[in-house]
């Protein structure tokens, strides 16, 4: 088919939730992508910080034919050997971290979060508020929409669970004050806000959360959706500060491209729950965590790690020199391979502009450009992809 027959069946049946340019994306490798025409895009979007080990990365792909040719979904209401060795893997990865509870996506382990904070706070005193910060994203269904702060995404769909209260981010002050007030069972924050602008949290910020959290008796809610399984260069983003969360959200570089959600559980937590209180047909299939295990086992080498730290810092360095040159670059934020570029510009124009560049770029809002390349990219990755966000700044 044709991309513009393809484009219109889109058009036609699919409900228009997102603007997409007019290309057709067909194949990958690596850190390239390539549109039914032939031409060539360097992904530094991966899949929205999904894609951790590029296109067709032949661990995924061995694991995936090894898996599709035993058994590919039962329901949980089994075991599976998979299942249970993922969950194995990601306890042993992360100290404080008990118990697994296997869901879709993102925004689906947010929910698991919520509901398990709320059966905790209501056991330990009757608590059900949470707090959120200002610029966070937690996902779209109701629940992980309530925690989420931009006012755009929440107003068309409001009423929402009620006793949400936000707090400014990096203010430790700010949120020792408001949980002192509505006492909450919860508070969640992401290490590197990601959909809300790549701001990263100070350590003394999450150290003093930890600190407040347990003077109230509330979980502490690390959401690594988007900038943990070493997107930042460590394998979990607040590693970095040296907490220790209660619950923790996981998902997107997991699956290394297939839907995968995780809430990983402190005991204290997991032990409150009992059969029936929450669920999945679909999650934790053997397929997806054959898949999972590939990706973590890859990522979770003290080598890999430090290679995303050296190409993080690498990239910084090339960002920042590339807005020492321009002067619609306001600031560089980010870590690891989680970097935000603030220009004056609408990252409407922006992004088409990288299209025609051959450089799949990201947006935070309306004036940052997110880069979230492959945690594979080099060094010859990272410089033509800065030339072309050069070019795409000259003449946007």
């Amino acid at each position: 088919m044709e991309a513009q027959e393809i484009v219109a069946l889109e058009q036609q049946y699919v409900v228009h939730t997102y603007n997409r340019p007019e290309f057709v994306l067909d194949r990958g490798e690596g850190v390239w992508v390539y549109d039914t025409e032939g031409k060539a895009y360097l992904d530094f979007l991966g899949g929205i910080a999904v894609n951790a080990l590029g296109h067709c990365h032949p661990a995924i792909a061995q694991a995936i034919e090894a898996q599709a040719c035993k058994l590919l979904h039962v329901s949980n209401l089994y075991h599976t050997a998979p299942q249970a060795l993922l969950a194995r893997d990601l306890v042993e990865s992360a100290p404080g971290i008990d118990r697994i509870f296997f869901c879709n996506s993102g925004t689906e382990a947010v929910e698991a979060c919520i509901k398990f904070a709320r059966k905790y706070g209501k056991a330990n005193g009757g608590k059900t508020a949470f707090v959120a910060f200002e610029h966070s994203f937690h996902g779209r269904s109701m629940g992980a929409l309530a925690l989420t702060a931009k006012a755009k995404y929440r107003e068309p769909f409001e009423p929402l669970m009620p006793g949400v209260h936000f707090s400014p981010f990096n203010d430790l002050e700010a949120a020792v004050q408001l949980m002192a007030e509505v006492k909450p069972c919860a508070v969640i924050v992401e290490a590197v806000q990601g959909e809300g602008g790549i701001y990263p949290a100070s350590p003394a910020f999450l150290q003093g959360l930890r600190q407040v959290c347990d003077e109230h008796g509330a979980l502490l809610i690390c959401d690594e959706v988007q900038c943990g399984v070493g997107r930042t260069g460590n394998l979990w983003a607040y590693e970095a500060s040296g907490v220790q969360p209660d619950l923790v959200s996981v998902a997107k570089p997991l699956g290394g491209g297939l839907p995968i959600g995780v809430a990983m559980a402190a005991q204290r937590v997991a032990s409150l729950l009992e059969p029936g209180d929450h669920g999945s047909t679909f999650a934790a299939n053997p397929l997806i965590c054959a898949v999972a295990r590939a990706v973590l086992s890859t990522i979770n080498t003290p080598d890999f790690l430090a290679s995303i730290r050296a190409k993080g810092a690498y990239l910084g360095g090339r960002l920042e020199a590339l807005a020492a040159k321009r002067d619609n670059i306001t600031e560089i934020r980010g870590r690891g391979l989680m970097w935000g570029v603030e220009t004056p510009m609408n990252t409407k124009d922006v992004l088409p502009a990288g299209y025609r560049e051959g450089l799949l770029l990201g947006s935070s809002g309306e004036h940052v450009i997110r880069l979230l390349p492959p945690f594979i990219v080099e060094e010859g990755d990272i410089d033509e992809a800065v030339a072309r966000l050069d070019r795409v700044l000259a003449g946007a």
